[in-house]
């Protein structure tokens, strides 16, 4: 694990793992908040279609990794029923106690992503919300979600990509490089939303992460885009 620190600050897209930490448990009393502002609330709906294609049931185990505040796990769990369990897991402790807060009776557990503390082979499913973009080492994050999961299993990667074609282009680098930032700032930390349209960015496209799940092991991959090419959903699963 060896991530590229700043040589600018947040502007370069990148930050080392404990500054990427102490970031988000800075934002986590406002993440929320800055999430239904940043996407007009459809955040929300994208969590339920990720949930969707992690076709769990009733007692099913899944693990949500960087579960930040807890809504995507919050979501799973209604899929898998009081006979089933999800695990949300982030190495945020300000994240984390939100969402110890919003569903008390779940398990939420610190943990790494790029070592995840579990056993292989142990979930149904496991899924990452808008946090993949945020591991120091992609690759090693999509193995150890890929590792964790059952033969048969399924990955689910949720995360925001950059559109191409305008008009949309054109706005999304006007939201993103402009109006976020501006927001940050009002809310009080303009850093970490600089640091985070940057981390998009950053972040490979849809067809490429495609790859790079199929080379964490996982086959076949799919992904749809939604939201006018804005949100990607990958899903993969583990060869039997």
């Amino acid at each position: 694990m060896t991530p590229t620190a700043p040589t600018t600050g947040p502007e370069a897209g990148r930050l080392e793992e404990p500054q990427v930490r102490a970031m988000f448990d800075r934002i986590a009393r406002f993440y929320d908040g800055m999430n239904s502002v940043m996407t007009a609330g459809l955040h929300h709906t994208w969590r339920s279609r990720a949930a969707d294609l992690a076709a769990v049931g009733p007692g099913d185990r899944v693990l949500d990794v960087a579960c930040g505040t807890g809504d995507l796990a919050i979501e799973l769990r209604s899929r898998v029923g009081a006979e089933g369990s999800v695990v949300g897991s982030d190495f945020s402790e300000g994240m984390l106690e939100l969402a110890r807060r919003k569903a008390p009776e779940q398990v939420w557990e610190w943990g790494n992503a790029l070592e995840l503390p579990y056993e292989t082979g142990s979930f149904d499913a496991a899924t990452v919300g808008f946090g993949a973009r945020n591991f120091s080492d992609l690759d090693q994050g999509l193995r150890e979600m890929t590792r964790v999961v059952r033969p048969g299993g399924r990955v689910v990667v949720l995360e925001i990509t950059t559109p191409t074609r305008p008009p949309l282009s054109t706005f999304f680098r006007l939201w993103f490089d402009r109006a976020v930032p501006l927001i940050g700032k009002v809310a009080g930390d303009a850093d970490a939303y600089e640091y985070l349209p940057n981390s998009v960015k950053r972040f490979p496209d849809a067809h490429t992460l495609a790859a790079r799940l199929h080379a964490a092991g996982l086959d076949p991959v799919r992904y749809l885009l939604t939201a006018g090419g804005i949100i990607a959903i990958h899903v993969g699963e583990k060869p039997a």
